[in-house]
């Protein structure tokens, strides 16, 4: 028995083949692609777009929370009124993959055919789980970008730093999802203590990835902290787990929840807005850090 385990902790702590592990995650950007080639020639955005979608997809809806399962998110882009005209087509930038090849993420630019031309140039960003029939979307955001010019080439992807088998040990699963809300948690109240600005230093990755700013993405922290105020202590917003999913492996995971101000706002109360984040760890039992959101 004790030889055994050994064997199984040396498989799972062993570095991951880097060609497996560029296979996998150019086998999801394939399909990233593949799903703009069909969506451009559907007959909206929102036909174009749905196919991808797993059947309990989620994707936050800006004053309305999260849309929660496939139905629900193509109405929520048939509502939306810079969607409702045209198509849409799109090409990733960057890709990150478990070590178990199950689950994957991808971001990139969305480009629209029809709607407010001020709107058309888009980004998005993607969390995918592999089904028996391909893979499909899980988590999904997609947001009008500042006008300027973009680079499209391909980033690095983000690769495990491990080797491991597919699994569905649910209680190893059901453990890696309670370590990713604890450490979501844990960077919410490390801001009440210092500060947005030094949290999002502290709980992201060197090569991270915000896409709320600017024409292009912000890659690594200096660009993620750089428009957070100096010395804004304590943090104005809290924010917490409310659901997620994690690969076996426990090494990539996506946090869905909802950002609060901790002031109320014009209404006297709270104002919410709807998130998810992308963690990464380099061992399944090291520490979470933030790779995209």
């Amino acid at each position: 028995m004790v030889r055994l385990l050994l064997i199984v902790f040396v498989f799972l702590s062993a570095p991951a083949r880097a060609e497996d592990a560029q296979a996998r995650v150019d086998a999801l950007l394939a399909a990233d692609r593949a799903f703009s080639a069909a969506a451009a020639a559907a007959p909206t955005v929102a036909d174009g777009l749905a196919p991808m979608f797993d059947a309990a997809a989620v994707m936050p809806v800006p004053g309305a929370g999260h849309a929660i399962g496939r139905d629900a998110i193509v109405a929520a882009l048939r509502a939306s009124p810079g969607l409702r005209e045209g198509t849409a087509r799109w090409s990733p930038v960057r890709g990150g993959i478990s070590a178990d090849g199950s689950q994957g993420f991808t971001f990139g630019f969305l480009t629209l055919a029809g709607g407010d031309p001020a709107r058309r140039n888009r980004k998005y960003l993607a969390y995918w789980i592999r089904r028996p029939a391909g893979w499909r979307v899980a988590a999904y955001r997609q947001v009008a970008r500042a006008p300027g010019e973009v680079s499209t080439a391909m980033l690095a992807p983000s690769l495990p730093g491990f080797a491991a088998r597919p699994s569905r040990d649910a209680r190893r699963i059901a453990a890696h999802r309670l370590s990713l809300a604890a450490a979501e948690r844990a960077f919410s109240d490390r801001a009440r203590q210092v500060g947005l600005r030094a949290a999002f230093r502290e709980y992201g990755r060197a090569d991270a990835m915000n896409m709320y700013q600017g024409a292009g993405f912000a890659i690594g922290l200096d660009a993620i902290t750089a428009h957070f105020a100096e010395n804004e202590v304590p943090s104005p917003v809290r924010w917490a787990t409310e659901r997620s999913l994690v690969a076996a492996s426990g090494d990539l995971g996506v946090s869905i929840g909802t950002i609060r101000t901790n002031r109320p706002g014009a209404e006297g109360r709270p104002e919410e807005f709807p998130f998810f984040t992308i963690w990464r760890r380099d061992r399944p039992d090291g520490p979470w850090r933030y790779i995209a959101e």
